[in-house]
């Protein structure tokens, strides 16, 4: 099956592969040209007792000397030409996975580490790369110089070429028993790789806490375990390699130079026998058996590649993709309009961590989600996001069904804040903007001044081009949440979604964002998690959760007044003396 899938990326160029294909066969035919025509100037020029030709002898070394011009430069290029043909598929197939990768759900990632995916998209597509540029090639440019060497051997004695064929099926034995050996080595080598990797990157992202938590010598342990195990597998793989490969061909060699000798050397008794013939067929023996080793060694290539490319394809054929657009209609958001009606969903299909939610948003309001932690409120603004699918019951904006809106309007018209903020590297600028050329340097500064972002921007050494370097590490926490801000007024969404959007930064610049967010929320739908109940007092609805359930309902005074599970959170979080529930 991979195979298959590989000629498939090899079909647009498969123009330049045969032309290198026929240059290979051309660059074999010339090689192996050369034995037949020293034999030949052997047998009929280089004759006891009669004086050497010396204009013959020249011609015949100036015939060899441009077969092997033209063998040159014919390999160089194939070698050439099947590289570059590599390149392209590798290319077109690292595109390929990273793309797939985009478009598959958060389901997804929730369950594959990323450096996994990481070495699937790096590691694996180079492996695959290989395939192709030292395994096919090596084995089309091997395979017909053995194909031409015996071609040579019958030319030469027929009969002792059919005899040297009882090798190919011990060669082919070999091979197979190494495959077979192999692939189970190789594909757990790939899998401890991508834990290596998994691990290296969970460090390095986490390494802030793991020194101040002391966990060095744990994570150290964890890692050299799984590097001991690739060891361990790499060692066992050269033990194969080593027992099956060379050393069992260069014995095949010996064997049959072994036959060559007895073979001539037994007529000799009978008739006389060409030294052409005999330097002939030594000489093509030694040609034959050292294609035939770089068979073998490239056999350890072609397992690392076959298994890299499985795990490439098995990425190419997820089909946990986020949830998309049902329906030919072309719903557009106006109002924003926001209704849960009976929403019930499980990440795994087996808990609900919401159940039967239903709840209104009308056009202008704002709806607060408060609860403890695992309540089931960022499960909310996820289904809301259409990151995931409900499992049942129904969202809709407008009265429009969520899963009938075009990605492109659903996206342009939610505006996100999430309580991390991420930036992509680059400057302040794109980080806004997000590359949007229709969004003009103006409206840029506009939206970073309605947010107050302006008064810290404009201070930095290159204002709006100041450079961003990975996740915006060379901001606070605070200046990271106002270019959030000011990304999601740049695109003057319809509704907005804040997971708890102040909860990065001080009190001084709280309490100017809340006046931004007070002038943000103007005419626009607003879906905010809150966790400092202090920050949502003016919501026209606060849904209160529990255990995925929506235990209360109302404005601030009205559940005070319920004196509920709100009202005890309140109480806590103002004079931390009542037990939580």
């Amino acid at each position: 099956m991979v195979p298959k899938r590989l000629l498939h990326y090899l079909k647009p160029y498969q123009t330049r592969f045969w032309v290198a294909f026929a240059a290979l066969v051309a660059a074999t035919g010339a090689e192996v040209a050369v034995p037949l025509l020293v034999s030949y100037y052997l047998n009929h020029y280089l004759v006891p007792n009669q004086p050497l030709d010396i204009t013959i002898l020249l011609v015949f070394a100036a015939m060899i000397l441009l077969l092997q011009v033209i063998t040159a430069v014919l390999l160089y290029y194939q070698s050439l030409s099947f590289q570059t043909v590599a390149q392209w598929i590798v290319r077109q197939l690292r595109e390929d996975v990273f793309g797939k990768v985009q478009h598959l759900g958060l389901s997804f990632f929730d369950r594959i580490p990323d450096g996994s995916l990481v070495s699937r998209i790096t590691n694996d597509t180079e492996a695959v790369k290989e395939l192709f540029i030292y395994v096919l090639s090596s084995f089309l440019q091997n395979f017909m110089m053995v194909a031409g060497v015996f071609i040579a051997m019958f030319i030469l004695d027929w009969k002792l070429a059919l005899w040297a064929t009882l090798f190919l099926p011990i060669v082919l034995g070999l091979m197979q028993g190494y495959r077979y050996l192999s692939s189970k080595v190789y594909r757990f080598l790939r899998s401890q790789l991508s834990q290596m990797n998994a691990k290296i990157n969970e460090s390095i992202n986490g390494m802030s806490m793991i020194q101040a938590l002391r966990q060095e010598a744990r994570l150290r342990a964890e890692f050299g375990q799984l590097n001991e195990d690739y060891y361990q597998a790499q060692m066992k793989n050269i033990r194969l390699y080593g027992l099956m490969l060379r050393p069992a061909t260069q014995v095949l060699s010996v064997l049959a130079v072994v036959l060559v000798l007895n073979y001539f050397g037994s007529l000799s008794f009978s008739q006389s026998i060409q030294v052409g013939v005999v330097y002939g067929f030594i000489d093509l023996f030694s040609r034959l058996f050292e294609p035939i080793t770089q068979i073998m060694m490239r056999l350890n290539q072609l397992q690392q590649s076959v298994v890299s490319a499985d795990r490439v394809f098995e990425l190419l054929d997820q089909t946990e993709y986020a949830p998309t657009k049902e329906g030919d209609d072309h719903p557009v958001i106006t109002e924003g309009r926001i209704e849960f009606d009976q929403v019930t969903f499980s990440y795994d299909g087996k808990t609900d961590v919401l159940k039967n939610i239903s709840f209104v948003a009308d056009p202008g309001q704002t709806v607060a989600l408060v609860g403890h932690t695992g309540s089931g409120k960022s499960s909310i603004i996820n289904l809301l996001m259409r990151f995931y699918r409900v499992s049942q019951g129904e969202i809709r904006i407008d009265g429009q069904p969520l899963n009938h809106f075009d990605e492109e309007e659903l996206r342009s018209k939610l505006g996100l804040v999430l309580q991390d903020p991420f930036l992509f590297v680059g400057d302040v600028n794109s980080n806004i903007r997000l590359h949007n050329e229709m969004i003009t340097d103006e409206e840029v500064k506009a939206a970073a001044s309605f947010v107050q972002a302006d008064s810290f921007i404009e201070k930095l050494p290159q204002q709006y081009k100041e450079p961003v370097v990975e996740r915006g590490a060379t901001f606070s926490s605070g200046q990271r949440q106002l270019i959030s801000f000011a990304r999601t007024m740049a695109f003057q969404p319809k509704i907005l979604v804040l997971d708890e959007a102040t909860a990065s930064v001080d009190t001084e610049t709280e309490e100017a964002i809340q006046t931004a967010l007070a002038k943000m929320r103007k005419g626009r739908t607003t879906i905010a998690i809150a966790h400092r109940l202090s920050t949502i007092q003016d919501a026209d609805l606060i849904l209160v959760l529990h255990r995925g359930e929506i235990v209360e309902r109302g404005t601030h005074q009205e559940l005070l007044a319920k004196e509920g599970l709100y009202h005890k959170m309140y109480l806590l979080q103002a004079h931390g003396t009542v037990e939580t529930v």
